[in-house]
């Protein structure tokens, strides 16, 4: 099983608005910690998420959390 790419050692915290997102699982994306594509030349698929409300958000930076695609602290062992 392929690796991901680690985009950043630690997450993403943004403060987002209720909708559709797709996570970057593979950590090719240029538009990080969201899914542009990139990953069609991999094994890997975005995890899409629907929010509900306005809230912060911790987006998983380091691709391995065990939770993802919400930060679990992982990236703190890499």
């Amino acid at each position: 099983m392929a690796e991901p790419n680690i985009a950043q050692k630690g997450p993403f915290v943004l403060e987002i608005e209720p909708g559709t997102y797709a996570w970057c699982a593979c950590g090719r994306s240029n538009n990080q910690p969201y899914c542009d594509g990139s990953h069609r030349v991999t094994e890997f698929r975005p995890r899409v998420v629907k929010i509900e409300e306005k809230k912060k958000v911790a987006w998983c930076g380091c691709k391995h959390s065990k939770t993802a695609p919400f930060c679990d602290g992982t990236h703190r062992q890499l």
